[in-house]
């Protein structure tokens, strides 16, 4: 009787090999589609995702701690999709590499940092200074602007000089540079630990506004898999939502990424989650193309119109 259980469980097993080999897996234990982020506030939606996913569907989401990394695991097909800043998705796709952003993720988290007792009370005041900066990045190009429109020269009236962002508080506490610009929790960090003051929140309705930054996919997958697709964007708009009305349970999770609860609590009025995308902000997208190609971040400006893809986001909405 053993020997006959033994051999029908080896014939089953051997049936289903033949199957899976056949047909392929089935879609209710199908391999967990991969999402990359940040592990900040800002970006936290994605670790949200599977509370709102249809059944069989599940996000692996994979962290990571700078936008060109994500924007490579996507483009070798390590995942389906990911956030990015707006300044890494336009210089992207000026390469003619097949990004197109789908949703957007935050707005506004950055902040023009000086030294507590610097005496320096507006951006004019940053004339002669140096200031602590990552290139290539959002919080240049608003740091460009900010001196720009204080009639600021960067290439003279300014010393620029890159800091890391971890390092941007050490570097201000020690006296080592007199300002900088950064993204959340570093400003409000600056001011909870006393070095730090909060100059400016550089943000211009006129040009850029507060944008800051999105999810991508490759073009390849909205051709083959525009249900995915949808079913992605659709969590990530369910799930900033529900963290937009529930924010102590945002916060709370977020602060299992390592910056103090009362931290977030202070800096929160600095940042927002977003999905929804409009014309007004594909208009902001491209002066920040503009003012990148201005700085020769980038050499030419790309295809807006392959940039963006707005229908899964203009689905949820006709939805809600």
């Amino acid at each position: 009787m053993n020997i006959i259980k033994k051999c029908t469980r080896i014939h089953v097993f051997l049936l289903v090999s033949f199957m899976v080999l056949c047909f392929g897996i089935p879609s209710a234990i199908a391999s967990e589609i991969r999402v990359g982020t940040w592990r900040t506030t800002q970006t936290i939606q994605p670790f949200f995702y599977n509370q709102f996913l249809p059944d069989g569907l599940k996000v692996d989401v994979r962290a990571f701690t700078n936008p060109a990394d994500q924007k490579t695991a996507l483009l070798a097909g390590s995942l389906e999709m990911t956030g990015t800043t707006i300044a890494h998705a336009i210089h992207s796709a000026s390469l003619g590499q097949p990004v197109v952003i789908v949703a957007a993720l935050c707005n506004r988290a950055s902040a023009l940092v000086v030294g507590t007792n610097s005496g320096i009370n507006s951006v004019a005041d940053l004339k002669g200074k140096t200031i602590g900066y990552v290139p290539g990045t959002m919080h240049e190009i608003l740091l460009r602007e900010a001196l720009h429109r204080a009639g600021l020269s960067p290439a003279s009236d300014v010393k620029l000089t890159r800091v890391d962002f971890f390092d941007m508080g050490m570097a201000l506490a020690r006296g080592n540079i007199d300002a900088f610009l950064s993204g959340e929790p570093f400003p409000t960090l600056a001011v909870d630990q006393g070095y730090g003051r909060i100059l400016s929140y550089p943000y211009f309705d006129d040009s850029i506004g507060t944008i800051n930054a999105a999810m991508i996919v490759q073009r390849a997958t909205i051709e083959k898999k525009p249900e995915l697709v949808q079913q992605l964007v659709t969590a990530h708009a369910t799930a900033t939502d529900w963290l937009n009305d529930n924010q102590g349970e945002w916060l709370q999770s977020a602060a299992q990424f390592g910056t103090p609860l009362p931290i977030l609590e202070q800096a929160v009025g600095n940042i927002e989650l977003t999905w929804n995308m409009d014309e007004s902000f594909v208009r902001q997208v491209k002066t920040l193309g503009e003012q990148m190609q201005a700085l020769g971040i980038i050499e030419r400006q790309p295809d807006y119109e392959r940039l963006f893809d707005l229908s899964f986001v203009n689905k949820v909405n006709s939805n809600q």
